[in-house]
């Protein structure tokens, strides 16, 4: 059995990683992608350059997914410490 102070610094590791891969994500859909708006737009989607689609829209969209995906991730690794609140 793993002491307190073990499973709180096992749980901020995995609390951390998956911090930073999310801050990944979306740093480089809300940089990224405007970065390279010019060369995303000879692309087309639905009719509208890709560029122009992914600033408008597609940013916007994969910003609340990951919010949900997040919650979800972080849920699973507080019920993994035994650190979820109780439903």
């Amino acid at each position: 059995m793993s002491t307190e102070a073990e499973k709180r610094v096992g749980h901020w590791n995995k609390t951390r990683g998956l911090m930073i891969v999310h801050l990944v994500i979306w740093f480089v859909f809300a940089f990224g992608i405007h970065w390279f708006a010019p060369q995303l737009n000879k692309i087309s989607f639905i009719g509208f350059p890709l560029g122009f689609y992914m600033a408008a829209q597609g940013s916007l969209v994969v910003f609340v997914v990951q919010l949900f995906v997040f919650a979800k991730q972080q849920h699973a690794i507080d019920r993994e410490f035994g650190m979820a609140e109780e439903e």
